[in-house]
């Protein structure tokens, strides 16, 4: 062995020792964490901090900066750390109200009513599910007779049609949806039950763990008071919570969900009918573009269903999707005149509705794409 290649196993051996401490050090680490998830269930503390988060993010860079550490690296690493202890300390959470004698979630063996039902058990919670073969059964009459809380988690075409059937409710009892739009299931609610109503939708798939670092949509129907323990007991399982109108939260869907995924919807068309080899394509595309690339392909690995209901659902935002069609073919029309200067005008123009957000998105872009191209994301293998 030269003795280039002594010193080089040296200091991998070294590298492989300290590698093994950082392990055990994760492993006291999660320990300690689930300590404090112990703590935050008995008391009721929110799982999510953010105070406490920014502090301990903000102190540690400043350790880092002492110690001739990179702050970024110090900061990617404990957020990483972090957000792995968020999901694995928390088995269980505290019951917010211990009162309620009977949770009931109407289409709870679906993928996001099956978060919310383990949530709900988490809390200790009495739960039951009903699905379309219970509503016959005596048993449910029986169960939505005792319900303190009834949400409908079914999806959007059949919502209003379920909301319909829970005329019978108690009147104390809590009815709420988390349907992607909120007007017409608020309408319906209110008109069928005269009891608490709010709506609700959580910003999330059920992909997602849970509600830690998710936000919640509450759009306010009736009696909040009576429903104010859930919004209370959404914030201990780690939820934002953000109250809309009904009007406010279906204008921003159409922006967020209906355009973004007819656009996708449109990209991956065209992908298809000009038929590249995606591989070949994640070879040369750099990690956003891989991102892109990404974002299109996990649309069409979901339910096709799920995606037409919500672009279907709403006929008037069907305008706006026609202006996109327009202004797609203006942009195009610069490039069918050759007028680049026209293009840049253009671009600057837009670049100026979007001020400082666009550079705050170019900051923090950066993590994101440094983080996937650590991983090689998608890249052909």
């Amino acid at each position: 062995m030269t003795d280039h290649s002594s010193k080089l196993a040296a200091l991998r051996s070294g590298i492989d020792e300290l590698d093994a401490e950082l392990v055990s050090l994760l492993s006291r680490r999660a320990k300690l964490t689930t300590q404090v998830g112990q703590i935050k269930a008995e008391t009721g503390m929110p799982v999510y901090v953010p105070e406490r988060e920014k502090e301990l993010i903000a102190s540690r860079r400043a350790d880092a900066e002492a110690a001739g550490v990179s702050p970024d690296l110090t900061e990617d690493l404990l957020r990483r750390i972090m957000r792995e202890s968020y999901h694995t300390q928390n088995n269980r959470y505290r019951c917010i109200n211990p009162d309620i004698q009977q949770v009931v979630i109407v289409g709870g063996a679906g993928a996001l009513g099956k978060v919310i039902v383990s949530l709900f058990e988490k809390s200790g919670y009495p739960v039951a599910v009903v699905e379309k073969d219970d509503w016959s059964k005596p048993e449910t009459e029986q169960l939505f007779a005792r319900a303190d809380l009834v949400i409908v988690a079914v999806p959007i075409t059949l919502t209003e049609a379920v909301i319909k059937q829970l005329d019978a409710l108690p009147e104390h009892c809590v009815l709420a949806d988390i349907t992607s739009i909120k007007v017409k299931p608020l309408t319906t609610m209110l008109a069928c039950h005269k009891g608490p109503v709010v709506g609700l939708h959580p910003m999330f798939g059920p992909d997602a763990p849970g509600m830690i670092k998710q936000v919640v949509v509450v759009c306010d129907g009736r009696g909040e008071a009576s429903y104010q323990w859930l919004i209370e007991q959404m914030r201990t399982w780690g939820a934002t919570v953000h109250h809309s109108t009904a009007e406010e939260h279906d204008r921003a869907m159409a922006f967020i969900q209906v355009m973004r995924h007819f656009n996708t919807f449109v990209y991956g068309a065209h992908l298809q009918g000009e038929n590249p080899d995606l591989e070949t394509l994640t070879v040369f595309s750099s990690p956003i573009y891989r991102l892109e690339l990404a974002m299109v392909g996990r649309l069409f690995a979901q339910s096709p269903q799920l995606y037409a209901d919500i672009i279907f659902n709403n006929p008037d935002n069907f305008a706006l999707l026609k202006r996109f069609h327009e202004r797609f073919g203006q942009a195009l029309s610069l490039l069918e005149k050759g007028d680049k200067q026209a293009f840049i005008d253009e671009f600057d123009r837009i670049g100026s509705w979007f001020g400082d957000y666009a550079k705050k998105c170019l900051v923090d872009s950066k993590q994101l794409l440094l983080k996937a191209d650590d991983d090689e994301m998608l890249r052909k293998n």
